[in-house]
C-alpha cells in the first residue's frame, strides 16, 4: 500500500502530516525535524514553513487531524445518553489503537503534560464542543441529568482522557473490551438523571 506521504496527488497539507506520522512511528517525536518531515512528503522545508512555524506546530496539527478523523469516523445518529456513551467509548477504544496517538503519549511525556495538565488543545475543544451538544441533546431527551453540557462534557473528557492515558497500566486487570465495558458503567453513572 502506498503512503499517502509519497503520493503526489494528495493536498500537500495532509502529505505533510502524512509524512510527520510516519517520522513519529520511527523516531519517536523527539528525534522528528522538520527536514526529515519535508524530505518524506516529498516537499522543501520553506513549503513546510509556510504552513507551519516549527516542528511542534507540524506535530500539534497532527494530533488534532488524528483525534478529530476519529471523532468524524465515530458519528452520533442517535440521541440520548446509551448512544452518547457508545460514541465516547468508541472514540476512546479507537484512539488508544492509534499508533501515533500513543506513541505521542509514550515517548513525548513532556508534550502529552501540556494539553493533559496544562490547557486544552484544539482537539479536546473539538471534543468538548461535540459532546456537549449531544450531552444538550440529552437533556432535552430526557436520559442526562441536568447540568451544564460543556461542565458535564468536561467531566466526560477527563474520564475519556485518563482511560487512554492510563488504560495500559490496568490491561492485566482489564482487557481492552473489559476497559471499554467499565468506562460505559462509568460514564452513564455520571450522566445519568
Amino acid at each position: 500500500m502506498l503512503s499517502i506521504s509519497n503520493d503526489e496527488s494528495a493536498p500537500i497539507g495532509d502529505r505533510i502530516l502524512a509524512a510527520a506520522a510516519d517520522c513519529v512511528l520511527a523516531f519517536g517525536v523527539d528525534r522528528v525535524t522538520l527536514a526529515e518531515i519535508a524530505r518524506r512528503a516529498g516537499v522543501s522545508r520553506p513549503t513546510v514553513y509556510r504552513r507551519w512555524s516549527d516542528t511542534r506546530s507540524v506535530l500539534a496539527a497532527l494530533l488534532t487531524s488524528r483525534v478529530v478523523g476519529v471523532l468524524d469516523d465515530v458519528p452520533n445518529e442517535q440521541v440520548g445518553r446509551e448512544p452518547l456513551v457508545e460514541r465516547i467509548v468508541s472514540v476512546v477504544a479507537r484512539l488508544r489503537r492509534d499508533d501515533v496517538v500513543m506513541s505521542v503519549l509514550r515517548s513525548a511525556p513532556d508534550l502529552a503534560m501540556i494539553y493533559i495538565a496544562e490547557r486544552l488543545g484544539t482537539s479536546q475543544q473539538v471534543l468538548l464542543d461535540a459532546v456537549a451538544a449531544d450531552i444538550k441533546l440529552a437533556q432535552e431527551e430526557g436520559s442526562v441529568r441536568p447540568g451544564d453540557p460543556r461542565q458535564l462534557a468536561a467531566m466526560c473528557l477527563l474520564i475519556s482522557q485518563s482511560t487512554i492515558q492510563s488504560g495500559q497500566i490496568v490491561a492485566p486487570i482489564l482487557d481492552a473490551d473489559a476497559l471499554a465495558v467499565e468506562l460505559a458503567h462509568s460514564l452513564n453513572g455520571y450522566l445519568k438523571p
